[in-house]
């Protein structure tokens, strides 16, 4: 069986009810691709944990942890790995988003996530954010 990887993502909303999607930058597997962020949750972290310090680091925001609600999840088979990771959704946070690991940001429409090449375990998350907004 594939070792099992839990990575934890966001569905940052903000007032207008758009998503931010951020995109890999080069280097990193599936370069190019748009994503929610996120990341990995390391060892002795709690899955809020994970994202509040990931969003802090990729994107210079404090976010607490009552204002993530958990929304959905994606458990997907890669080749080498399985991935389970939780989406939870975030309104409120304080700062400006910016990419602090150079890349790109874009606020997007749910509806027009499809129109954004995204990793196959990102994309069964898109019907659950239209339905929600």
């Amino acid at each position: 069986m594939p070792n099992l990887l839990l990575v934890v993502a966001c569905a940052l909303i903000d007032v207008d009810g758009r998503i931010l999607i951020a995109q890999r930058p080069e280097g990193k597997a599936l370069a190019g691709m748009w994503e929610f962020p996120g990341g990995k949750v390391e060892a002795g972290e709690r899955p809020e944990d994970s994202l509040i310090r990931e969003l802090s680091e990729e994107l210079a925001i404090t976010v607490k942890k009552e204002c993530l609600a958990p929304l959905t999840f994606a458990s997907h088979a890669y080749d080498d790995f399985h991935l389970l990771m939780p989406l939870y959704v975030c309104r409120r946070w304080q700062g400006f988003v910016q990419g602090r690991e150079g890349q790109a940001l874009k606020w997007v429409r749910p509806k027009a996530l499809r129109d954004y090449p995204m990793p196959p375990a990102d994309e069964p998350l898109i019907p659950h954010l239209i339905d929600l907004l």
